[in-house]
This record gives structure tokens, C-alpha cells and sequence, in this order.
């Protein structure tokens, strides 16, 4: 078998499905960054990888060596077993061959399970390629915002496009920044109501007394305050799409009333004698386990009739090399000429398992690169939670799911909201980039109640009331920088990235 019967421009044969995977190397990192996202399938029981072999490609697209001069002619050596295993034999070189960050020599033997989590390979400390289960052939299908050359990428993009033309309410599931904010916008552009604005509506940030009116509108003096008649946000979604992100913290009291809608779009305001019909198409998300039964169990039955299941980042490490070149490159960083990120931190970085997903890679090349422009010495640790580690995660359910492992940070004593100030929640804020869940995390509370103290904050400003002028010219002086932005404003990033994209200012979100 030749090199090129291993590459991705050789027919395959075999059915790839979930049970029967290839094992699939993607370059995560080379000095060349076009070449960053291509991949070789192993497509038989060995690999020779070296300097000039094998082909590495994009989708439908010619392939090329790593070429790169420090690494070896002399071959790496992958062998697949019949079990599923992959043995790595290192050559006698000068070229360094490290794996997950610890350099190698001789003979090293990769379990299935290892190569679930995706393992690192560094060669000639200039290249990083991931060595991974592929489900599914790679090919041309972008969608604006979700970035990666994963399987389970390709298949969320498959699935968006799939239900996108089509009315059926939709749920998505997965942990906080894995960007269900990004594939609902993605599915509302290739809908029918794509000429509207998509609707979005936090949960959790809802008024609990008040919530009923807010999502169905209220009728004049159907409580204490009402003087005049308002409308909800199913009258602002008429005709597009509303978005009920954090559905998970729904009021008990509300979820009947949503339940009623989505069965027969039929809705009645507070206080209002009769009913009015809504043709908003329903997107809900969450990062909780619906199905622990606080949840009214009709209402999820209801939700569920389309489910997507958003993977964490450390379930696609093959992504993270496009992801780092897509942030890197974003309006917020662009001006920041020195972008060389060491061989070391780029290796730390492929081995994290970042339990705040695509969010947390964010900030982190944000603090990285703007230490690097200061001339700020930047080190790995000093930026996460915990040294870069590797765990073994089970897989995904198919119709249910299930919060991971918390982060140190979530496991904390959690602490009464009395025992905090408003300057607590103004510090907290600040230090986190204004993110609402990585504050709360610092403060030892729930997002929930930290949408609470928001609210009670005298210090912290609603983006609604912000006047247009400012927000733009807040967006100016920071140069497009969501976190910036709405550090100098005062008010909550997600709220004002969300106010920005209505504003169509910007949007830096991806997935």
C-alpha cells in the first residue's frame, strides 16, 4: 500500500459510522498556518509520517507533505491494531517526537480510548498534529460561525441544515461556550424568517413575578406598575425566530404557558380576555440536565422533538488549531502584530481540556496576545484554573444530556448572596471579563443568582437603556472588543453582544 492510499483523496471504501471510525491525523499546529485544519486519514493498518509523507489535505482539495524542514526524513512509524489501538515506533534522530507533551522515544502503544480524547503529537517541537477518531469523511459545508474540520462538527452543520428550512421547534444541549448562541443564529440565517432578526431571550435573566408578561405581553393594569399596555416577546419574534437561551431556569410558572405554545401557538397576554397566535419559530438551549425531573417533563417532550448536541471542546481537540487561527484573527486581535505563540504554550494549550470550551480559548488567546504586545511575560498556568491535564470522558447520549465533571472553580462552597456587595459583584465582573458565568464561578454562586444581584445592582447598567451613541462609540475606542466594551460600559458581555448584533455592530461569537 502506498503513502497516497492513506490520504484523503483516496476512495475509501469502508462505511465510516460511530462504531466503525478511522483513525485520523489533523495538523493542529504549523508555522505555515495555511496548512493548519489538514488532514490523513489512516486508512490501513500502518503510516509512515515524516517530512514527506503522507499527504495531508483539506476537503476536496489537492494535499501536500508537512514538508517542514525540521522534521525527520527518517519516518515515524503508526501501526493500527486489529483492536483499535494505534503503536507509535519513534525513529533513531535528531528530530524531538513528544506525545501529549512529553517527548518519546522507542515504542509507545495508544488505547482506543486515548485516541477518543484525541491525542497530541509534536514533531521537530515545530508541528502539532492530533491523532483522532473520524466518524464521518470530511467535505465542503461551512456555515458562518462554526468552525472546525471535525466529524461532530460536520454533522452539527449536516443537522442545521436539516431542520433550518423547516418550522420544528429546536433544543440545544451543551456545556456554557460551546456556542448553542452561534448555531441558532447559524440555523435562523438559513431559515425562512432569515429577512427578521433572530429574537433572543435569556431565562435565567428573567424577573420571576414578571415573567409571564415578559415573554406574552400584558394588558393595561394587569399589575401593580402597568399603566399601559406592553408587548412580549413573542409579539417582537412575530415572524422570525425567538431564541430562549438558559431555558433550563424557565419559571415553573411560565413552563405550562410555553408548553401551550409550542403545541397550539396560541398564547394569552396577563391580564388580556383573549388569546393571540404567534408564528415565532422556537429555538431553546440549555447547559443543564433537563431530564433530572425538575423539568415539566411535557414540556421537554415537546422541545425535543430536535434535538443537537453541542460536544464540549475537549471532545473535538482536532478543532483547535482552526479555532486558534479564526480567534487570532478576529476584529478584536487583528491589530496585534506579534502573534508567534511558542512551540511550549501551543502544546500546553492542544493538552487542556478547557472546561470553559470555545469561550474560555478565547479569553485565553486574548490575555496571551495582548501580554505579548505589553511585553508582559505570559505563562500557561497563570491563565487557567488547573495545570493542562488529560481525563477520559464517556461518550454522548444520543437523545439526553449530561453535565460533565465541574470545574474546580464549580466546586466551591457556594455562598449567600447577602454576604456579597455590590462592589463584590463589580470586582467579580471585572476580573472576568464581564462574563456573567465565569463571575459568578469566582464568586461561589449560581448564574442564576448572579443574574439576581445584577439586577439588584445599582452600578451595573441594562444595555437596553444605554443610549446608541455611546454603546458606538464605546465599540470604537476598544476596538470591536465584546469584553472591552462592555467593561468600559458596565454592563454584561452576552446582554451586550446580543444588543450589538441587533445593532449589527458586530459578533465575534463561534464555535
Amino acid at each position: 500500500m502506498t503513502d497516497d492510499d492513506l490520504t484523503l483523496t483516496s476512495p475509501i471504501t469502508r462505511v465510516l459510522q460511530e462504531d466503525n471510525p478511522l483513525p485520523c491525523l489533523t495538523i493542529i499546529w504549523h508555522p505555515d498556518w495555511e496548512r493548519i485544519g489538514d488532514q490523513a486519514i489512516i486508512a490501513g493498518q500502518n503510516l509512515h509520517l515524516s517530512r514527506y509523507q503522507p499527504t495531508f489535505c483539506k476537503a476536496e482539495q489537492n494535499g501536500l507533505p508537512l514538508g517542514h524542514a525540521g522534521i525527520s526524513r527518517s519516518p515515524v512509524e503508526l501501526f493500527v491494531s486489529t483492536e483499535g489501538g494505534v503503536t507509535i515506533n519513534v525513529p533513531t534522530s535528531r528530530m524531538s517526537v513528544e506525545l501529549d507533551g512529553r517527548e518519546i522515544h522507542g515504542s509507545h502503544q495508544l488505547s482506543p480510548e486515548q485516541i477518543s480524547t484525541g491525542t497530541i503529537i509534536g514533531l521537530g517541537r515545530a508541528v502539532l498534529l492530533c491523532l483522532h477518531w473520524l466518524t464521518a469523511l470530511p467535505q465542503s459545508n461551512a456555515i458562518d460561525g462554526l468552525i472546525g474540520v471535525s466529524s461532530s462538527i460536520q454533522k452539527i452543520r449536516d443537522l442545521i441544515r436539516q431542520v433550518a428550512p423547516t418550522d420544528s421547534a429546536i433544543l440545544l444541549l451543551g456545556e456554557t461556550g460551546t456556542g448553542k448562541e452561534v448555531v441558532a443564529q447559524a440555523i435562523h440565517s438559513l431559515s425562512l424568517h432569515k429577512q427578521k432578526p433572530l429574537v433572543s431571550v435569556n431565562m435565567a435573566a428573567l424577573n420571576e413575578d414578571l415573567a409571564a408578561a415578559d415573554l406574552f405581553g400584558a394588558a393595561k393594569g394587569a399589575y401593580t406598575g402597568a399603566q399601559t399596555a406592553r408587548n412580549g416577546f413573542f409579539q417582537e419574534a412575530e415572524g422570525t425566530t425567538l431564541f430562549l437561551d438558559e431555558v433550563g431556569n424557565t419559571p415553573a410558572n411560565v413552563q405550562p404557558m410555553l408548553l401551550r405554545v409550542l403545541e397550539t401557538g396560541d398564547y394569552r397576554p396577563l391580564g388580556s380576555t383573549k388569546d393571540l397566535t404567534t408564528s415565532a419559530r422556537i429555538i431553546a438551549a440549555t447547559d443543564q440536565d433537563l431530564y433530572g425531573g425538575g423539568f415539566n417533563p411535557a414540556l421537554l417532550r415537546r422541545l425535543e422533538s430536535f434535538v443537537i448536541n453541542l460536544p464540549p471542546l475537549r471532545n473535538r481537540r482536532e478543532d483547535l488549531g482552526v479555532l486558534i487561527i479564526h480567534l487570532m484573527q478576529s476584529p478584536s486581535l487583528e491589530n496585534i502584530a506579534d502573534k508567534n505563540l511558542s512551540f511550549t504554550l501551543l502544546t500546553q494549550l492542544a493538552t487542556y481540556d478547557w472546561p470553559g470550551n470555545v469561550r474560555q480559548l478565547r479569553h485565553f488567546l486574548k490575555r496571551v496576545l495582548l501580554g505579548m504586545a505589553n511585553h508582559t511575560p505570559i505563562t500557561f498556568a497563570s491563565l487557567v484554573d488547573t495545570p493542562p491535564q488529560r481525563i477520559t470522558y464517556s461518550a454522548e447520549p444520543t437523545h439526553s444530556y449530561t453535565p460533565t465533571t465541574a470545574s474546580p472553580t464549580e466546586k466551591q462552597t457556594r455562598k449567600k448572596l447577602t454576604e456579597l456587595s455590590e462592589d463584590d459583584v463589580l470586582i467579580a465582573l471585572d476580573q472576568n471579563e464581564w462574563n456573567i458565568q465565569s463571575a459568578a464561578q469566582a464568586l461561589g454562586i449560581s448564574r442564576p443568582s448572579m443574574y439576581k444581584l445584577i439586577e439588584a445592582n445599582s452600578k451595573v447598567r441594562r444595555v437596553e437603556i444605554i443610549p446608541y451613541d455611546e454603546i458606538q462609540q464605546a465599540w470604537k475606542t476598544t476596538n470591536n472588543d465584546i469584553e472591552a466594551c462592555a467593561s468600559l460600559l458596565k454592563t454584561p458581555a452576552e446582554a451586550l453582544r446580543r444588543h450589538l448584533r441587533g445593532l449589527a455592530l458586530g459578533n465575534e461569537n463561534i464555535v
